[in-house]
């Protein structure tokens, strides 16, 4: 286990957190394995700072030693607390296995001096890591480290979140543009207002859906009258009743 002699302050005593004025929320999932190789003052730490941004901390038997779940994003974290030359070949074997398991991988490690930083150099190319997969995050003490695992979290939810958002927004407009579509075409049918294309459009569906369909079947599914079946029904089936003008919203009939 870990001997650390420093003292750790409190989360919430400085800088108060922009991660709880945003509202943030969400769950993070700690090793088990992990936490037991901890101090518990540094567990403590990692306990309070999660409480004070509102995340909810569950200890399980995972691999990697953080999963974060933020904005319906999984964000999996190796927090290397200690690197020393007899422990880099288990720790990059693990981050090579763990990177074709997880999306969404980064490795935080501590190095808080020229000597672990130049072994953290030489191991990474020796060991053949490819550069950004995964991203590693060299920090310089625990609690910095712990509040990048964090932060990275926070921020990828909320770039999801926005990309979902973006892709409603995107999904409503396109609909929108269709149904106005669809009003355009099925009332530029003659006797048919608003009123019967909604009726259409919610009982039988697409204007390919409404050309197949019977007076019958139209007049079984909405609230049409049997003279707007029929006229719907002739509508798609004679060139000369869709082709021919409209005088005063009615069609030119045809001898």
């Amino acid at each position: 286990m870990a001997n650390f002699q420093r003292s750790y302050r409190d989360p919430t005593a400085q800088n108060p957190s922009k991660l709880t004025n945003a509202g943030c929320s969400g769950v993070c999932m700690m090793s088990t394995t992990w936490r037991d190789e901890q101090h518990p003052s540094f567990i403590n730490f990692v306990a309070s700072f999660l409480s004070a941004n509102s995340f909810r901390l569950n200890f399980v038997p995972i691999a990697p030693d953080f999963i974060f779940n933020c904005g319906g994003l999984s964000v999996a974290f190796v927090f290397v607390t200690k690197l020393d030359s007899k422990y880099i070949s288990p720790i990059f074997s693990r981050v090579q296995k763990l990177k074709g398991q997880f999306a969404n991988l980064y490795v935080v490690v501590i190095l808080p001096t020229k000597e672990q930083n130049d072994l953290f150099v030489r191991s990474y190319f020796k060991y053949g890591m490819e550069l950004g997969k995964p991203t590693f995050v060299p920090v310089q003490d625990l609690e910095m480290g712990f509040e990048k695992i964090v932060n990275i979290a926070h921020s990828r939810g909320v770039c999801k979140q926005k990309a979902a958002i973006a892709k409603l927004k995107t999904e409503r407009k396109r609909s929108v543009q269709g149904m106005d579509a669809f009003l355009r075409v099925v009332t530029s049918i003659p006797g048919i207002d608003n009123h019967d294309a909604n009726a259409l459009h919610q009982a039988i569906g697409s204007v390919e859906a409404i050309a197949k369909a019977s007076k019958e079947y139209i007049l079984g599914n909405t609230d049409l009258s049997a003279d707007k079946a029929a006229i719907i029904f002739r509508f798609f089936r004679d060139p000369k009743f869709y082709l021919s003008p409209k005088i005063n919203g009615l069609e030119k009939q045809f001898i």
